[in-house]
């Protein structure tokens, strides 16, 4: 396949706001040894790329400092040792970095099938939320059918995720989310109960509806003073799986809850996670999670597609808090 040598990426000028993602010409790179090379119909854009931007999470020694973490496309070029994904195959990916931009090189192992019922743009919300949402609340938290899960920020693509998995599992779903019109569609997507956090307090509202127990897993991406009233809300046992912090990473907690409840706060990355559990990810889910996005009972939620040159009105959509799942970036042609 002929290819270009160059190609038009959203890189970032400097830290900043949105107005810092400027289009750029960079070298197209060719796949190493256990690579792939996607040509990008669609990328996805989440908060890590926000952070990013800002000049607060730089991307790992080696990967790109292009942003986007996941991409959907065909494949046009393999590494060395590459036998699958073959060329022309459509594929998502989880990547470290490059997303936003024609072409992107993706680990052959973290490039999985399209479900042949989702179209590029669909796919292309799989990959980062899917990876994070399994990894921790399947793998770290260890939900279990017939437990209680709670999700902070269930409007958002984690949140629409982790509902739409937690339900076809067998949990019962609580979230919270800031609005009437964002409890109404995390009920609509199966949430049990949906809790607008402006206007009650969660706690009170799981104890509730757990009829005082508490949730067994608690998925949080707030920190902050969540931290403490996660352990009010969480039940006997219960496992706390921290995945960022939007209201800060530093605060004063009394822990007596911790070890009187018997709690488990743990937290994790993915983006630096070593290939090898990424991999283990990709395993799971192309066993568990692949079939119910082939049947559709599980979907990715895509709220708006922007042109890529217009990645920083997506960014600043993300910001204001006002997006219902995905934001998606369609590359220039």
């Amino acid at each position: 396949m002929n290819l270009p040598v160059s190609q038009i990426v959203v890189g970032i000028s400097m830290p900043g706001g949105p107005e810092v993602l400027q289009q750029q010409e960079r070298p197209i790179t060719m796949p190493r040894k256990g690579e792939v090379l996607v040509k990008v119909h669609a990328a996805g854009v989440n908060r890590p790329d926000i952070v990013q931007r800002q000049g607060h999470y730089p991307p790992p020694s080696g990967a790109s400092d292009i942003p986007g973490l996941e991409i959907a496309g065909e494949v046009v070029a393999l590494g060395e040792g590459v036998a699958t994904p073959a060329i022309g195959a459509r594929v998502l990916a989880l990547v470290t970095g490059g997303g936003y931009a024609q072409y992107c090189l993706a680990e052959a192992a973290l490039a999985l099938p399209i479900p042949d019922n989702l179209d590029y743009v669909a796919a292309a919300g799989i990959a980062e939320t899917y990876f994070t949402v399994w990894s921790n609340v399947f793998m770290r938290g260890a939900l279990k059918a017939g437990e209680t899960l709670l999700v902070h920020g269930g409007s958002s693509g984690i949140g629409t995720t982790a509902i739409q998995l937690g339900k076809a599992f067998g949990a019962t779903v609580l979230v919270t989310a800031g609005s009437a019109e964002k409890c109404a569609a995390c009920e609509k997507l199966g949430a049990d109960v949906a809790i607008n956090y402006r206007e009650e307090d969660f706690v009170t509202a799981v104890k509730k509806a757990t009829e005082g127990r508490g949730a067994d897993v608690i998925l949080d991406m707030v920190g902050g003073r969540y931290i403490e009233r996660n352990y009010q809300a969480a039940a006997q046992d219960g496992r706390i799986v921290q995945i960022a912090f939007m209201q800060g990473s530093r605060v004063e907690i009394d822990f007596m809850r911790l070890m009187l409840k018997r709690l488990t706060h743990t937290g994790a990355t993915l983006r630096s996670r070593p290939l090898a559990e990424k991999i283990e990810i990709a395993d799971a889910l192309h066993a568990h999670v692949w079939p119910l996005l082939n049947n559709g009972r599980c979907m990715p939620i895509i709220h708006r597609v922007f042109p890529m040159a217009e990645a920083s009105q997506a960014h600043a959509l993300m910001e204001a808090g006002q997006s219902i799942g995905k934001l998606i970036l369609l590359p220039m042609e």
